[in-house]
């Protein structure tokens, strides 16, 4: 038995229990741990399945005149050297794309591999940057209350985080709160995020929370005013006050909620006790995303629910920021190019990208514009993807590189919802001919006419663990499996907060809605790629996919389209997509909802006909603003 932790792109960052038998690899949640307590999600067992594919890449793959041919890592490695050392006269023409479909301090290291080099990097971000980017110029730092502290409120006002689908443990925590009796209210375009999680549900129109937030607020601030030591925190109140005197009754229009509903969460935020607000990973995602979350929080702090136990305002965490990881100030890239926007980036680069080293994300799937992301990689002289399947940015590189996959690789991972650091301990043996990340970077850095050393992995992991916030050894990680950092389970308890004069900082403006493109002409719904129950993004074995894709439609929308459940296309100004039509009345009815992940070789791909838009803040791509129509189809 071994205790291990799951690595993958979620916020829950499981305790596990995993063992080898006659059946092959058993996972289980740790009972033993806080948090994760003894059960975890089906994404699991995806995984587990994952690592003993018949489909994973055993070999490196290099393409000869279009055609894959498997070669040694000898002749692999070399090759990489080579063209690195070609190169670096400027390195800037090396890009690193690193995404998070695994996490870890040792994986990170390949961050300090390129940034060693003076390669090119990337900022911005594909999720949540927005909302990181807001709640930073809010508090100054990213910090919330330990995330079990929800269950001493006495309400709980989620903002859209989809808790069927994701989170199973905050889910867990949700059923507990209801189960005694404290009131649930869940705001969200679509109903079935809250079917079984909710006591009330209001219906939002899509990106528009920041109206809502500004009119409770209002509303609050009426009835009861502003403590005074709430007033004391914060900087330039009045002007925040004045910006919400000249907002009226378009707020709750631009909305599209109802004044009893607006009247209900006023109760709930204008009361005496404390009231915890549950932000979503979606609000985030419009172009005014960094606003949405900016007067959310404005809510919860305003209405006195930050700084106790019971309140609080729960969007992230940095799932690194427990750890020591000081290469992050001694190196840096050499430029950064924009992640979200990463196809125009690359053409417009000046000294140009000539060679790309991808890893831990799918760009030919998952960035918007997919397809002129995939387009400019190919464009560029030599391309390598470091995966262990045939992506669809694997089919764009000029070799492959098959890696080790979460629990065949020791690291130590923490959670950008929770306070626990945890040892990622290995469990199983990668296949034959498959390598960690760090292994290989290791081997190329020596092969390098100006060799790039990279620290052992244990040296890295215990490195990491000599942070201010954490007191364990390595050897304690190794036995226990985890620990919780030394942060305080209510965050901002004395009202202080990460800026440098200590104060709360609120939005200096609220943006009204952007004309929707097409959206009363071609383009009349708006398409809303979210989360998907069993995958953790495009994570997705070939046998778990193909065909058309499902979107679902409020039936009364399919209706006045006069379209029937069935074949179909969904349809873009960038192209369209064969899809099945579905109704569900638990839809909003001017939104398509698309579940994210399917490859483009399979029939999926949405992301090839989603435009760029970027974020108010964090250079975030906001894809949820894309609109779109629907087409029967055959």
């Amino acid at each position: 038995m071994t205790i291990t932790a799951c690595t993958l792109d979620c916020p829950d960052a499981c305790s596990l229990l995993a063992e080898t038998g006659p059946r092959g690899l058993r996972l289980r949640g740790n009972p033993d741990h806080p948090f994760t307590r003894g059960f975890v999600c089906p994404k699991l067992d995806v995984h587990r399945r994952r690592l003993a594919s018949p489909h994973r890449l055993r070999s490196p793959r290099l393409k000869v005149n279009g055609t894959w041919q498997d070669i040694g890592w000898d002749e692999a490695l070399a090759l990489c050297a080579e063209k690195i050392n070609l190169y670096r006269a400027d390195p800037r023409s090396i890009l690193h794309v690193r995404g998070a479909g695994n996490r870890g301090v040792v994986k990170a290291l390949s961050n300090l591999f390129f940034r060693t080099l003076g390669a090119s990097g990337l900022h911005g971000s594909l999720c949540d940057e927005a909302g990181i980017a807001a709640c930073t110029e809010d508090f100054g730092c990213l910090r919330t209350n330990d995330i079990s502290d929800i269950l001493n409120t006495s309400a709980l006002v989620n903002w859209g985080r989809d808790l069927a689908r994701g989170s199973v443990h905050t889910a867990a925590l949700v059923r507990a709160l209801r189960k005694k009796g404290t009131p649930v209210v869940t705001i969200a375009p679509g109903a079935d995020t809250a079917q079984g999680f909710t006591d009330h549900f209001v219906q939002i129109r899509p990106g528009t929370d920041r109206f809502l937030a500004a009119a409770v607020l209002k509303e609050v601030l009426l009835r009861k005013g502003l403590a005074p030591a709430v007033a004391a925190a914060c900087r330039d109140l009045i002007g925040f006050e004045e910006l919400l005197a000249g907002c009226g009754p378009e707020l709750l229009e631009w909305c599209g909620v109802t004044p009893s509903d607006m009247a209900l969460l006023a109760d709930h935020y204008a009361g005496s006790t404390p009231v915890a607000t549950l932000l979503g990973w979606g609000m985030q995602r419009y172009r005014f995303g960094g606003q949405n979350v900016r007067f959310v929080n404005a809510l919860a702090m305003l209405g006195g629910h930050v700084g106790r136990s019971g309140g609080g305002a729960y969007y992230n965490l940095s799932s690194m920021g427990n750890f020591q990881l000081p290469w992050k100030t001694s190196t840096s890239y050499g430029r950064t190019l924009l992640m979200p926007d990463l196809g125009r980036e690359i053409r417009r680069a000046d000294p140009p990208v000539r060679m790309a080293w991808v890893e831990c994300t799918n760009p030919a799937n998952q960035f918007p514009e997919a397809g002129v992301v995939a387009e400019a990689l190919r464009g560029l002289d030599f391309v390598v993807v470091a995966d262990a399947f045939m992506t669809d940015t694997a089919e764009v590189a000029d070799l492959i590189l098959p890696v080790a996959l979460m629990l065949e690789q020791e690291d130590l991972v923490g959670s950008f919802m929770h306070e626990y650091v945890q040892l990622s301990a290995k469990a199983v043996e990668p296949p034959a001919g498959a390598r960690t990340d760090c292994e290989i970077l290791a081997e190329l850095g020596r092969r390098l006419a100006s060799p790039v050393n990279m620290p052992e992995p244990e040296e890295a992991l215990r490195q990491a663990l000599r942070s201010p916030t954490l007191d364990a050894s390595l050897e304690e990680l190794r036995s226990a499996g985890y620990v919780r950092s030394t942060h305080p389970a209510v965050a901002f308890a004395d009202l202080r907060f990460g800026h440098e004069d200590g104060l709360y900082h609120p939005p200096s403006r609220l943006d009204p809605p952007p004309a929707a493109s097409g959206a009363s002409g071609d383009y009349p719904l708006s398409l809303l790629t979210l989360i998907n129950r069993r995958f953790v993004h495009s994570q997705i074995l070939p046998e778990d996919q193909g065909g058309r894709p499902v979107v679902t439609v409020h039936p009364r929308t399919l209706e006045g389209l006069g379209l029937a459940p069935g074949p179909g296309r969904l349809v873009t100004e960038l192209g369209q997509l064969e899809v099945n039509l579905a109704a569900d009345e638990s839809m909003h009815p001017q939104c398509v909802v698309y579940r994210r992940g399917p490859w483009c070789k399979h029939g999926g791909g949405v992301n090839r006909i989603i435009r760029f838009v970027e974020t108010d803040l964090g250079g975030g791509s906001a894809y949820y603003e894309q609109r779109c129509r629907l087409e029967q189809g055959i």
